[in-house]
Parts: structure tokens; C-alpha cells; sequence
């Protein structure tokens, strides 16, 4: 054989790791442990919905519909957005459907960033976001919000802007942190995009649900945030079924026009049948969308006071799936990502690093619950918790 070493994989993608939630599902699955670490809701699955994508799946179609999405699914998502923000969207130029917000997230980045263009970014963020900028060929500028309040830093927001900007990446209800943005940040970042013309991917998978008496405001309602900004919806996330990865982008037609060229090259099109249940549902099951935020609240309670009583310090969240709670004052064996390990093999309950949020110089002291679990569930974690950390177990102090 030749000396002549093979050609590998592209450096900067092969330069990431697993992804924390895979990592962390596997080795829950390999010590039984109480899953609250990814973010998949249990006991919340609309049975209506799972029906009538049974039906679809009987009856057909069953084969490529259109690379934009259908058209029940996409006419049902722009009734959506005017009927719960008041968008005033046509889904024959507003609207196209993508595998999952993921998804969506890869074609916006792909089809609005330029190599050079730099775009702001808010940490601690979804960890999908920079290597996909990075591979769009962006720069990422980074403000870091801080704990417990994740209060948005002004000073530091209007450093990262300039000249180069292209984007600002926001996500609102956050993911891990739970903050919900109000209006006076939302205007405050407004002003920002309309100072440099600057654009806006808006990732809102989390707009119904939002807690304590707080509210959505998509940063496309604000006045001339219509032709800045792309938000991205998400179906897994309306209904509590992540597994059919069903998401849309909403746009002006002159922003998605250049996402849709990049969507056509990746996944192309979605299952029919998952768009026709998701159209029904959109369009069917209010009373299940009002009120999913409701059932979702009292579980975060439920794991929050549970929490604090194991000795955690419980940082609020208003909105999303998840919590972040301070582990200090239980163990001081390590950083966020050797305790998350520890709690999975020996505790048997399984969570998520915060660090993995961030793109350098992570924090290193908290961890991420996910609350949209059932009732049984959260109180067995509970339960394996204070067991472990009330006994002998619980590592160095």
C-alpha cells in the first residue's frame, strides 16, 4: 500500500464533537437513568394530531410534494401568524416548510451569509448556530448574557455591531436560559439593525410557550422589522412531537428567496403526510396550543421546587423546555461537564451541561434540566436526587 495519507473530512465541521444531547441520551440509556437532559416533552403528544397522520398515511399522497411545502401546510402557518401575531402573511410568498427548525436555521445562515459577513450572536445559545456560520463562511461576534437574570448587556450589544454586520441571530423564548425578550429590548434591538441595515434569523421554536403572565413579541411585529427579519417556527415544539421535525421559515419575499435556493440543495422537501397532520393541527387544535404553556408551567415548578429543595440554586426561566440550575452548593468535584456525567452514571439522572452553550470560556457550574417530562418522571429524578445528595454519595463537597 502507498504512504500517500487519505484525504479527510472538511476541518472545520470534523473539528466539533458529538453533539452534547447525543452524548448525554447514550449514556443515560447506558446507566438507566432519568433522562432530563435533552429536550424532548414526554406525555404531551396530541392524540388527535398522531391520528390524523395515520389516516394521511393510509390515504397518501406518498410522494415529493413541493420543495416550499405543501399548500394546506403552508396556507396553515400563515393563518397561524396572523392569528397569534398579527403578521400580515401570504403563504404563497412568505412562507416555506423545512425538515425541522434545524433545518431552517442551515438555509437561512447558507442563504444570507456572505463569506466575511459577521454576524451577533447570544450566548448561551442553541449549539447548532456557530458551526453553522462558520461553515456559511460568517464571523460570529458573541455578547454573553449572565446568569441568573440573563439580562441583555447594551453596551456590550452595541460593540459587536458595525459596519460587517450582516445578522443578528436571536432566539426568544432562549434555549437554555428560558428568558423571554420584552419590548424594551426588542425596540432597543430594533434601533440596532435599522443603525446598520442589518438583518435578523429569528428562532421563535418556543413562541407558545412563554410563563408567569408573559408574552411572545416575534421582533418582526416591531415597525420596520417586517423586511429584516426571517422567523423560524416550529411544529415539534407546538404540539410536543420533535420527532417529525416539521419547521418553517417566514419571511419577506426578497429575504426568502435566497433561503429557499439554499433549502433546495438540503433536504429538499418533507414527508407529506407529517405536513398534512401538522396543517389539521394548525388549524384544529387551538385550545391544545393555549393551553400546552399551562401544563408546561406547573412542571417547571414542579422540578424547580424539587430542585431547590435537593439543594440546587434554580435560575427562573419564563419560557422554552428547560431550567439551569447552579450546582455549587452540592458538589465541587469538577466542572458542568464532569458533574452532568457523575450525576448520570452514579445519581442516575441525566442533564445537560451549560457550557456546551457557549462558543469559549464557558461557565462551568450549571446545569440544564428539561421539564417537559411527565409528572412520574420528574418526581423519580427527584426522588434518585435527594437520595444521592442527602446520603453519602454525592462526591467531593
Amino acid at each position: 500500500m502507498g504512504t500517500t495519507p487519505l484525504k479527510t473530512g472538511n476541518a472545520l465541521l470534523s473539528s466539533f464533537g458529538t453533539t452534547i444531547f447525543e452524548t448525554m441520551s447514550r449514556l443515560a440509556a447506558q446507566h438507566g437513568a432519568v433522562n432530563l437532559g435533552q429536550g424532548f416533552p414526554e406525555g404531551l403528544e396530541p392524540p388527535d394530531v398522531i391520528e390524523r397522520l395515520a389516516e394521511t398515511a393510509r390515504t397518501g399522497p406518498h410522494q415529493y410534494p413541493s420543495m416550499m411545502g405543501t399548500p394546506a401546510l403552508r396556507e396553515a402557518v400563515a393563518r397561524h401568524e396572523r392569528t397569534y401575531w398579527g403578521l400580515p402573511v401570504e403563504a404563497s410568498s412568505h412562507v416555506m416548510v423545512t425538515s425541522g427548525a434545524t433545518e431552517a436555521l442551515a438555509a437561512c445562515f447558507l442563504g444570507l451569509v456572505e463569506p466575511g459577513d459577521e454576524v451577533v450572536v447570544i450566548e448561551p445559545l442553541y449549539d447548532s448556530y456557530l458551526p453553522i456560520i462558520r461553515r456559511a463562511g460568517g464571523i460570529p461576534r458573541i455578547v454573553r448574557l449572565s446568569p441568573p437574570h440573563w439580562t441583555l448587556p447594551r453596551a456590550e450589544m452595541e460593540a459587536a455591531f458595525g459596519p460587517k454586520t450582516k445578522l443578528l441571530m436571536l432566539n426568544s423564548p432562549t434555549n437554555p436560559a428560558g428568558k423571554v425578550y420584552g419590548p424594551d429590548d426588542l425596540a432597543f434591538l430594533a434601533a440596532m439593525l435599522e443603525r446598520w441595515d442589518a438583518l435578523a434569523v429569528c428562532d421563535e421554536v418556543y413562541e407558545h410557550l412563554v410563563y408567569d403572565g408573559q408574552r411572545h413579541i416575534p421582533l418582526m411585529t416591531l415597525p420596520g422589522m417586517a423586511e429584516r427579519c426571517v422567523k423560524i417556527g416550529s411544529a415539534g415544539k407546538i404540539f410536543s412531537l420533535t420527532g417529525w421535525k416539521v419547521g418553517w421559515v417566514v419571511a419577506a419575499p426578497a429575504l426568502l428567496h435566497p433561503v429557499i435556493k439554499a433549502h433546495q440543495y438540503l433536504t429538499f422537501t418533507t414527508p407529506p403526510a407529517l405536513q398534512d397532520a401538522v396543517a389539521w393541527g394548525l388549524d384544529t387544535q387551538r385550545a391544545y396550543i393555549e393551553g400546552l404553556a399551562g401544563v408546561l408551567e406547573k412542571r417547571r415548578d414542579r422540578l424547580a421546587e424539587g430542585l431547590k429543595a435537593v439543594g440546587f440554586e434554580v435560575m427562573p426561566t419564563a419560557g422554552s423546555y428547560f431550567l439551569s440550575a447552579d450546582f455549587r452548593p452540592l458538589w465541587a468535584g469538577g466542572d458542568d461537564q464532569a458533574f452532568c456525567r457523575h450525576l448520570t452514571e452514579q445519581a442516575k439522572v441525566t442533564a445537560i451541561p451549560v457550557s456546551a452553550f457557549y462558543g469559549a470560556d464557558p461557565p462551568g457550574h450549571l446545569a440544564r434540566f428539561c421539564f417537559a417530562k411527565t409528572d412520574a418522571a420528574i418526581d423519580m429524578a427527584l426522588e434518585r436526587l435527594g437520595r444521592f445528595f442527602g446520603g453519602r454519595g454525592g462526591g467531593p463537597r
